[in-house]
């Protein structure tokens, strides 16, 4: 092995940690609903990951049936959205909602209250991936009215 890789695989994993690629296979964690206090409507949560400290980046992959949405809520780091089917919408506050599409590669910025979901006739799935500040990634507010996921 080179000087330089023994030097950064020193840097890359602090003494007493495990320097062990973890893979998770398909199915080993069940399937969760989307609490009702979190999101409306129908809404699955799939291959929940969370790196090891002192990595703070944790997500998984979320599917919302027709109609189903988040609550409005923030992320102290931001958030990244991956859609890996259907169509949605994601709306920043005080802002027209915007279209998503599979493919769709969202960012929502640091403190940016917002909510995201399904359109009302076709399901979506994103992968959601967020970091956490003092164990926490994210912030839920309000739900997301009637009026407000008809907007325009």
């Amino acid at each position: 092995m080179s000087l330089l890789l023994t030097a950064m695989m020193a840097m890359a994993t602090p003494a007493g940690e495990s320097s062990a690629i973890t893979v998770t296979a398909p199915g080993s964690t069940p399937s969760a609903a989307g609490p009702a206090s979190y999101f409306t409507g129908t809404v699955r949560i799939d291959a929940p990951f969370q790196g090891s400290a002192p990595a703070r980046v944790g997500g998984a992959t979320v599917t919302f049936e027709p109609g189903a949405r988040t609550a409005w809520h923030t992320h102290p780091l931001g958030q990244t959205l991956i859609v890996t089917a259907g169509t949605g919408w994601v709306q920043e506050w005080g802002k027209p909602r915007q279209a998503l599409r599979t493919g769709d590669i969202v960012w929502i910025p640091p403190g940016v209250k917002h909510w995201h979901g399904a359109q009302a006739d076709v399901a979506m799935s994103h992968i959601a991936i967020a970091e956490a500040v003092d164990g926490s990634p994210v912030t839920w507010l309000e739900q997301v009215s009637e009026a407000q996921y008809g907007e325009r």
